[in-house]
């Protein structure tokens, strides 16, 4: 694949990866840094090839937040007409094929937004979240972190800028796992080739449902799914699926 400056991107088998890759800046988050993203993304998402994303950084740090010194002289009218951080940032949640974040190391203010915004999140056994942007006088990471982690934790976090380690992340809902560090990449490759080897339109279906169902009512959610379920029934892998079931043989899906 094409070089970039700032992350590195490969594509193992069916899975794609991008790394964050600003070493020296412990990966934050400049404007080029998420220029080159969102390319990635693009270019991911449109390869058939491609039916999983890994969204990762180093060992020691995902990504540290987003970089202070580019945003140090900005003002309020050049973060309102540019849409600062909504225009290109928000492009791995509009993603349609599934994306993991495996994290290690700090994963701290925007870099912990960026984990929140992928499907979900397998962390290393290294790994601490903030979001301690009000420690430098600004805000961040509220919405997301609050509906993961529920108001009170959240509050505690948000107003003190305070971290929290992987098993405590964990067992408040913010991780999917936590893993041994070693074994981080492997893991999140094992689980995407799991996601890989599904029927691609009904993991991007199940996927609509599940954020449907993080960002609306429960009727609203669940009269979106039954639609997309009946949705299924006109589709060559449910009747694959279900007549591989009842054959008792792997399915073979096709992607229709």
């Amino acid at each position: 694949m094409s070089a970039y400056e700032h992350i590195l991107v490969e594509r193992i088998g069916p899975v794609g990866v991008i790394t964050l890759n600003r070493p020296r800046a412990l990966n934050a988050l400049c404007d080029g840094l998420i220029a080159e993203m969102v390319q990635a993304f693009d270019v991911l998402e449109g390869d058939r090839e491609v039916r999983c994303l890994i969204l990762t950084g180093g060992e020691k740090v995902f990504a540290a937040g987003a970089d202070v010194f580019e945003m140090l002289d900005k003002t309020y009218i050049d973060a309102y007409l540019s849409n600062f951080v909504a225009h290109d940032w928000e492009r791995i949640s509009r993603c349609r094929k599934p994306v993991i974040a495996a994290v290690a190391g700090k994963v701290l203010g925007g870099g912990c937004e960026l984990a929140m915004m992928c499907d979900f999140i397998l962390a290393a056994d290294n790994a601490s979240f903030g979001v301690p942007e009000i420690t430098v006088g600004t805000i961040g990471g509220i919405q997301r972190l609050t509906r993961f982690i529920g108001k009170s934790k959240a509050m505690e976090m948000i107003l003190s800028g305070s971290q929290i380690d992987a098993a405590t992340a964990e067992r408040a809902g913010l991780v999917s796992r936590v893993v041994p560090a070693a074994d981080l990449m492997g893991e999140a490759l094992a689980c995407a080739n799991r996601i890989a080897g599904m029927s691609l339109p009904i993991v991007m279906m199940a996927k609509e449902c599940a954020n449907r169902a993080f960002e609306s009512t429960l009727a609203e959610g669940l009269n979106f799914e039954r639609r997309v379920f009946h949705a299924t029934f006109s589709t060559a892998d449910r009747r694959e699926g279900m007549q591989a079931f009842c054959e008792r043989r792997p399915p073979v899906f096709q992607d229709r």
